[in-house]
């Protein structure tokens, strides 16, 4: 099995960079995972932000394999702990299909992609800058992996 998180949004950080870097590469043996960055839609003044969000949308959609299952990050998606995180991962693996992680815009995501999701995740009530949710997401990605094979980095 094989994921993707498809976020919009160019040119983290470097301390987002670094940081993704690091768990993607510890994720690689057990789940690898591709990164693809998506343009913003255009938003400011003058600028349609409903407009924005179709836009975003349409790439989000336009980047997704066909027979993929897709879990769009949402604040009114369901929060898994980490162990019930592992879980779904489990069962993901078990069904056989590949993963897409969904990070929409600044304004969330398109009616339509949350329509095309098979599961909506929450990462809690917060609100996250999305340079941040990459980094909660690959973490907590790793953390399961590492909890479904028994290892010490997950201390419950």
């Amino acid at each position: 099995m094989r994921a993707r998180l498809i976020a919009i949004g160019e040119r983290m950080p470097a301390w987002v960079a670094e940081g993704f870097a690091e768990y993607r590469k510890r994720l690689s043996h057990d789940l690898p995972l591709e990164l693809i960055e998506l343009k913003p839609g255009a938003r400011g003044k003058g600028r349609d932000d409903a407009r924005a969000i179709q836009d975003e949308g349409a790439a989000i959609l336009a980047a997704l394999p066909r027979d993929i299952h897709v879990v769009a990050l949402d604040g009114r998606g369901k929060s898994w702990s980490s162990e019930e995180l592992a879980e779904q991962l489990a069962n993901w693996r078990m069904a056989g299909r590949d993963l897409a992680f969904l990070i929409g815009g600044p304004d969330g995501h398109a009616a339509e992609v949350l329509a095309r999701a098979n599961q909506k995740w929450s990462l809690g009530p917060l609100t996250l800058p999305h340079m941040l949710v990459r980094l909660v997401l690959v973490e907590q990605l790793y953390r399961a992996t590492t909890l479904l094979a028994g290892h010490p980095y997950h201390r419950a």
